[in-house]
């Protein structure tokens, strides 16, 4: 598929909030910017053409972990199922980490055209990091479409197109990096579609490297890809009654 956005960027884990463990062997260290500027999308609301952005909140949850339950996506994401108590633990453990930028993706048309909840409309989660204590200017995006009937249909892509322009925008990224499983040939293509080019092989994590520059030129180019996009304040939904966040 030309979408590119059939499944996600790698499998290494760095998609959902799991325990450091899975991902720590990976990342030596995590760069901290002030919590102001990673958490500056608790409040945000993108809404593009196909997808609308949100943050990542307990009303997200139940969702969230029903996806993760499938075999599937424990396989594509590297990951162990959680129970639902360690899901709303990981969300709360997200929520307040400085280097991370998280989105729940819901689908614009049906967000948008009648009142209805978050969770009905979810189909996956976009991801910044920053992963270099060196450089706080480089985050690692990662993009999960994990409901199989909005694969292959550009939604990833212009998640990622918008997550990219938040990121140059708003919290100073001016290089990108994506980790891929190297089986992913379709997220591999959707990247360099977007103008990443390969600049490692990791044969122990079977995954490929590739980046992205942000200069003038490609920052002019991804304000114009995303100049449809509309920038909104967000109210966080209330949890189903009945529920406990535990």
């Amino acid at each position: 598929s030309e979408s590119g956005d059939h499944w996600l960027p790698k499998g290494s884990g760095n998609c959902r909030p799991i325990p450091w463990p899975h991902w720590t062997h990976r990342v030596g260290c995590w760069v901290s910017l002030s919590a102001e500027t990673m958490k500056i999308n608790q409040n945000t609301v993108l809404q593009g053409q196909r997808v609308t952005l949100v943050p990542y909140t307990s009303a997200h949850v139940p969702r969230y972990h029903e996806w993760m339950r499938s075999e599937e996506l424990q396989r594509l994401t590297a990951s162990e199922p959680l129970s639902l108590e360690q899901e709303y633990e990981m969300q709360r453990s997200w929520r307040d980490d400085a280097d991370k930028c998280t989105f729940i993706v819901l689908d614009t048309a049906r967000w948008a055209g009648q009142e209805r909840a978050d969770e009905d409309c979810m189909v996956g989660d976009v991801n910044l990091f920053l992963t270099d204590a060196e450089d706080p200017t480089l985050g690692e995006i990662e993009i999960m479409i994990a409901e199989p009937s909005y694969r292959s249909r550009g939604f990833g892509k212009e998640a990622t197109l918008m997550m990219m322009s938040y990121g140059v925008r708003n919290l100073g990224i001016t290089k990108f990096e994506a980790k891929i499983g190297q089986e992913n040939e379709t997220s591999i293509c959707m990247f360099k579609k977007l103008h990443f080019k390969e600049v490692a092989v990791n044969s122990v994590f079977q995954e490929v490297t590739l980046r992205l520059d942000v200069g003038d030129q490609e920052r002019q180019w991804l304000l114009e890809q995303t100049n449809h996009v509309e920038e909104k304040s967000y109210v966080e939904p209330k949890l189903p009654a009945g529920t406990l966040e535990t």
